[in-house]
């Protein structure tokens, strides 16, 4: 009890919240855009299962401390290159980041019609579970990567591991509430659809590098995309106006 009395233990747990919830923006993007694929009735669903399957999965490795840090240890070698678990982890993890995301984007700019839903052809039942749990599966791919990145950097925070479990559970209700919002924005731009399908390129590269030690800073991805963000919303509000302006128009 007088440990929750420490100002130490608040401040640890408040700045790994902080850090774990920066780390999920990544998470709450891809999830967005694989759930928009879905059947309406069903996304709501599926970001619950994808981001519970993402906090099971950081609480486990939590759990799981001397294993994880033991990914850290070398493999093997490659052309002088020391090769980890986490090395390979990151590796497939971004290669898989990249092909999704660059096969999202094509679908998005060049397929759009050849994939779009149509209105008057209802698919099966079981078609309909096969595309939902496809896109759970891709979901939990994506969540094991994330998680691991989340988990070893959590660890050169904070030692007590009550700490990052609660710092996790924390961030993850924190991203349920954002999910949903930020899901259907995104799918009701889709220029922000294919901004954030860059997002999750430029992430990919970075997990790739990451695998080779080539650290890049995650806080130059996120500044650069907060401001291409911030330049398209101000699109879509001229965008707005001019519609408005010749709806006024066209109507006196």
């Amino acid at each position: 009890m007088d440990a929750l009395l420490d100002p130490n233990l608040w401040i640890a747990f408040f700045m790994l919240t902080g850090l774990e919830i920066v780390l999920g923006i990544d998470n709450i993007i891809f999830l967005s855009i694989l759930v928009g694929r879905l059947p309406q009735e069903q996304r709501d669903k599926a970001r619950r299962l994808g981001l519970g399957f993402a906090m099971l999965t950081r609480v486990l490795l939590l759990l799981s401390l001397s294993w994880v840090m033991g990914l850290t240890a070398e493999l093997f070698s490659v052309a002088g290159q020391g090769i980890s678990g986490r090395d390979l982890v990151l590796l497939f993890g971004g290669l898989f980041l990249l092909w999704k995301a660059s096969r999202e984007i094509f679908i998005e700019v060049e397929a759009r019609d050849e994939h779009s839903p149509d209105e008057t052809a209802k698919p099966s039942e079981s078609a309909r579970r096969g595309l939902f749990w496809g896109v759970i599966g891709q979901i939990a791919i994506i969540d094991i990567v994330f998680s691991l990145d989340s988990v070893i950097t959590a660890v050169g925070m904070v030692d007590q591991i009550g700490v990052m479990i609660a710092a996790v559970l924390a961030a993850v209700g924190v991203m349920m509430f954002a999910a949903k919002p930020i899901g259907e924005f995104v799918d009701k731009h889709p220029s922000i659809k294919v901004l954030a399908l860059a997002f999750l390129v430029m992430v990919g590269m970075a997990l790739t590098a990451e695998a080779f030690d080539k650290h890049v800073p995650k806080g130059y991805i996120y500044v650069a995309m907060a401001f291409s963000l911030a330049v398209e919303v101000l699109n879509i509000r001229a965008r707005t106006k001019r519609l408005a302006q010749a709806a006024a128009e066209s109507a006196a």
